[in-house]
Protein backbone atom coordinates (compact mmCIF):
# COMPACT_ATOMS: atom_id res chain seq x y z
CA UNK A 1 0.00 0.00 0.00
CA UNK A 2 1.43 3.70 -0.92
CA UNK A 3 0.83 6.58 1.60
CA UNK A 4 0.17 9.64 0.21
CA UNK A 5 1.59 11.58 3.92
CA UNK A 6 2.39 10.09 7.61
CA UNK A 7 -1.10 11.19 8.35
CA UNK A 8 -2.12 8.50 6.53
CA UNK A 9 -0.18 6.28 8.64
CA UNK A 10 -0.81 7.87 11.82
CA UNK A 11 -4.00 8.92 11.48
CA UNK A 12 -5.41 12.67 11.49
CA UNK A 13 -5.23 15.47 13.85
CA UNK A 14 -8.19 14.93 15.41
CA UNK A 15 -10.26 15.58 18.33
CA UNK A 16 -11.63 12.12 19.71
CA UNK A 17 -10.16 8.83 21.23
CA UNK A 18 -10.28 6.82 17.66
CA UNK A 19 -9.64 7.27 14.26
CA UNK A 20 -12.17 5.14 12.89
CA UNK A 21 -15.30 5.57 14.88
CA UNK A 22 -14.43 9.27 15.49
CA UNK A 23 -12.79 10.71 12.81
CA UNK A 24 -13.66 8.51 10.05
CA UNK A 25 -16.82 8.48 11.35
CA UNK A 26 -17.06 12.48 11.52
CA UNK A 27 -15.88 11.75 7.80
CA UNK A 28 -19.27 10.37 6.82
CA UNK A 29 -21.47 12.35 8.30
CA UNK A 30 -19.73 15.23 6.62
CA UNK A 31 -20.09 14.02 3.61
CA UNK A 32 -23.63 13.15 3.80
CA UNK A 33 -24.04 16.98 4.34
CA UNK A 34 -22.38 17.86 1.27
CA UNK A 35 -24.16 15.54 -0.73
CA UNK A 36 -27.77 17.15 0.43
CA UNK A 37 -25.97 20.58 -0.46
CA UNK A 38 -27.36 21.73 3.06
CA UNK A 39 -27.46 21.32 6.32
CA UNK A 40 -30.24 19.10 7.35
CA UNK A 41 -33.38 19.48 9.31
CA UNK A 42 -33.60 15.97 10.61
CA UNK A 43 -31.36 12.83 10.44
CA UNK A 44 -32.00 9.25 11.14
CA UNK A 45 -28.60 7.16 11.61
CA UNK A 46 -28.01 3.45 11.83
CA UNK A 47 -25.22 1.92 13.15
CA UNK A 48 -23.77 -1.26 12.50
CA UNK A 49 -21.01 -3.73 13.97
CA UNK A 50 -18.47 -1.71 15.92
CA UNK A 51 -19.74 1.30 15.57
CA UNK A 52 -23.43 -0.48 17.05
CA UNK A 53 -21.48 -1.64 20.49
CA UNK A 54 -18.78 1.05 20.96
CA UNK A 55 -20.54 4.42 19.64
CA UNK A 56 -21.00 5.81 23.02
CA UNK A 57 -17.89 5.48 24.47
CA UNK A 58 -15.89 5.94 21.25
CA UNK A 59 -18.00 9.14 20.87
CA UNK A 60 -19.21 7.92 17.38
CA UNK A 61 -22.58 9.93 17.63
CA UNK A 62 -21.10 12.91 18.85
CA UNK A 63 -18.45 12.71 15.72
CA UNK A 64 -20.84 11.93 13.03
CA UNK A 65 -23.44 14.84 14.36
CA UNK A 66 -20.26 16.79 14.45
CA UNK A 67 -19.83 15.91 10.13
CA UNK A 68 -23.50 16.93 9.71
CA UNK A 69 -22.38 20.08 11.51
CA UNK A 70 -19.89 20.87 8.89
CA UNK A 71 -17.01 20.40 11.40
CA UNK A 72 -13.69 18.98 10.49
CA UNK A 73 -11.72 16.19 12.98
CA UNK A 74 -9.85 18.90 14.88
CA UNK A 75 -12.50 21.11 15.25
CA UNK A 76 -12.87 21.77 19.22
CA UNK A 77 -16.56 22.27 19.24
CA UNK A 78 -17.04 18.66 18.32
CA UNK A 79 -17.34 17.49 22.21
CA UNK A 80 -20.66 20.07 22.05
CA UNK A 81 -21.40 18.95 18.38
CA UNK A 82 -25.26 17.12 20.29
CA UNK A 83 -26.35 19.96 21.95
CA UNK A 84 -25.59 22.39 19.03
CA UNK A 85 -27.14 20.69 16.89
CA UNK A 86 -30.25 20.75 19.10
CA UNK A 87 -30.07 24.35 19.42
CA UNK A 88 -30.27 24.42 15.37
CA UNK A 89 -33.42 22.57 15.66
CA UNK A 90 -31.66 19.59 14.04
CA UNK A 91 -33.97 16.57 14.86
CA UNK A 92 -31.04 13.43 15.23
CA UNK A 93 -32.22 9.48 15.65
CA UNK A 94 -29.40 6.55 16.43
CA UNK A 95 -30.47 2.76 15.99
CA UNK A 96 -28.24 0.01 17.16
CA UNK A 97 -28.88 -2.67 14.68
CA UNK A 98 -27.89 -6.07 14.53
CA UNK A 99 -28.17 -6.94 10.85
CA UNK A 100 -24.42 -8.04 9.58
CA UNK A 101 -22.70 -6.22 7.10
CA UNK A 102 -19.74 -6.32 5.06
CA UNK A 103 -17.72 -4.10 6.82
CA UNK A 104 -17.53 -3.78 10.92
CA UNK A 105 -17.90 0.01 11.17
CA UNK A 106 -20.79 0.61 8.92
CA UNK A 107 -23.41 3.27 9.31
CA UNK A 108 -26.46 4.22 6.88
CA UNK A 109 -27.66 7.93 7.26
CA UNK A 110 -31.23 9.45 6.18
CA UNK A 111 -31.22 12.93 6.04
CA UNK A 112 -33.01 15.88 4.92
CA UNK A 113 -35.40 18.92 5.32
CA UNK A 114 -38.97 20.06 3.47
CA UNK A 115 -37.33 19.49 -0.07
CA UNK A 116 -35.09 16.91 -0.18
CA UNK A 117 -33.95 13.93 1.49
CA UNK A 118 -30.66 11.11 0.22
CA UNK A 119 -30.01 7.31 2.25
CA UNK A 120 -26.42 6.62 1.91
CA UNK A 121 -24.22 4.02 3.77
CA UNK A 122 -20.54 4.39 5.15
CA UNK A 123 -18.13 2.73 6.33
CA UNK A 124 -14.86 3.74 8.45
CA UNK A 125 -12.09 1.91 6.84
CA UNK A 126 -9.10 2.80 9.41
CA UNK A 127 -6.43 6.03 10.14
CA UNK A 128 -9.53 8.31 9.75
CA UNK A 129 -10.27 7.37 6.13
CA UNK A 130 -13.93 6.83 5.33
CA UNK A 131 -15.92 5.79 1.99
CA UNK A 132 -19.65 6.10 0.99
CA UNK A 133 -20.64 2.66 -0.40
CA UNK A 134 -23.99 3.43 -1.39
CA UNK A 135 -26.20 6.37 -2.03
CA UNK A 136 -29.76 6.18 -2.64
CA UNK A 137 -29.79 2.60 -3.81
CA UNK A 138 -26.77 3.36 -6.26
CA UNK A 139 -23.63 1.17 -5.47
CA UNK A 140 -20.13 3.36 -5.62
CA UNK A 141 -17.18 4.35 -3.96
CA UNK A 142 -16.31 7.59 -2.63
CA UNK A 143 -13.48 8.61 -0.26
CA UNK A 144 -14.07 11.89 0.05
CA UNK A 145 -10.35 12.54 0.11
CA UNK A 146 -10.22 13.93 -3.14
CA UNK A 147 -12.22 16.57 -4.87
CA UNK A 148 -15.33 14.86 -6.50
CA UNK A 149 -18.68 15.23 -8.49
CA UNK A 150 -21.93 12.96 -8.87
CA UNK A 151 -24.00 13.22 -11.66
CA UNK A 152 -27.24 11.72 -11.93
CA UNK A 153 -28.28 10.88 -15.41
CA UNK A 154 -29.99 8.84 -17.78
CA UNK A 155 -28.73 5.86 -19.06
CA UNK A 156 -28.04 6.90 -22.83
CA UNK A 157 -25.78 6.44 -25.33
CA UNK A 158 -23.15 9.64 -25.63
CA UNK A 159 -24.03 11.28 -21.81
CA UNK A 160 -20.41 9.97 -20.37
CA UNK A 161 -18.97 11.05 -23.19
CA UNK A 162 -20.47 14.61 -22.55
CA UNK A 163 -19.34 15.23 -19.18
CA UNK A 164 -15.79 13.55 -20.02
CA UNK A 165 -15.10 15.99 -22.75
CA UNK A 166 -16.33 19.06 -20.94
CA UNK A 167 -13.71 18.11 -17.94
CA UNK A 168 -11.08 17.86 -20.44
CA UNK A 169 -11.74 20.91 -22.07
CA UNK A 170 -11.03 22.71 -18.89
CA UNK A 171 -8.20 20.62 -18.20
CA UNK A 172 -9.56 18.70 -15.21
CA UNK A 173 -7.53 15.01 -14.74
CA UNK A 174 -10.02 12.18 -13.49
CA UNK A 175 -8.51 9.91 -10.98
CA UNK A 176 -11.04 7.52 -10.38
CA UNK A 177 -14.21 7.42 -12.20
CA UNK A 178 -17.10 4.58 -12.29
CA UNK A 179 -21.17 4.16 -12.99
CA UNK A 180 -23.63 2.55 -11.48
CA UNK A 181 -27.17 2.01 -12.75
CA UNK A 182 -30.06 -0.09 -11.46
CA UNK A 183 -31.90 -0.57 -15.02
CA UNK A 184 -30.10 -0.46 -18.31
CA UNK A 185 -31.87 2.34 -19.91
CA UNK A 186 -33.25 4.07 -16.62
CA UNK A 187 -31.48 6.62 -13.71
CA UNK A 188 -27.51 6.43 -13.82
CA UNK A 189 -24.96 7.52 -11.69
CA UNK A 190 -21.65 8.66 -11.98
CA UNK A 191 -19.04 9.06 -9.51
CA UNK A 192 -15.48 11.34 -10.95
CA UNK A 193 -13.00 12.00 -8.56
CA UNK A 194 -10.34 14.51 -10.03
CA UNK A 195 -7.15 16.01 -9.00
CA UNK A 196 -8.59 19.70 -9.09
CA UNK A 197 -11.48 21.30 -7.51
CA UNK A 198 -14.21 21.75 -9.86
CA UNK A 199 -15.67 25.34 -10.26
CA UNK A 200 -19.96 26.33 -9.85
CA UNK A 201 -19.52 27.17 -13.61
CA UNK A 202 -18.05 23.83 -15.05
CA UNK A 203 -21.11 22.17 -12.60
CA UNK A 204 -23.35 25.23 -13.87
CA UNK A 205 -22.65 23.66 -18.04
CA UNK A 206 -22.31 20.26 -17.14
CA UNK A 207 -26.16 20.17 -15.71
CA UNK A 208 -27.27 22.11 -19.18
CA UNK A 209 -25.98 18.50 -21.03
CA UNK A 210 -28.62 15.98 -22.98
CA UNK A 211 -29.47 13.86 -20.06
CA UNK A 212 -27.90 15.20 -17.02
CA UNK A 213 -30.42 15.14 -14.31
CA UNK A 214 -28.19 16.62 -11.12
CA UNK A 215 -24.83 17.42 -10.54
CA UNK A 216 -23.70 17.62 -7.25
CA UNK A 217 -19.57 18.52 -5.81
CA UNK A 218 -17.90 17.03 -3.02
CA UNK A 219 -14.96 19.39 -1.69
CA UNK A 220 -11.85 17.77 -1.06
Amino acid sequence: MKYRSVFDIIGPVMVGPSSSHTAGALRIGRMARQLLGREPKWAKIYLYGSFADTYKGHGTDVAITGGLLDFDTFDTRMGDSMKIASEKGIDIEFFEESAKTDHPNTAKIRIGDDEEDIELVGISIGGGKAEITELNGFDLRLSGHHPAILVMHNDRFGAIASVTQILAKYEINIGHMEVSRREQGQDALMVIETDQNIDPEIVTQLEKEEHIMQVVKVSD
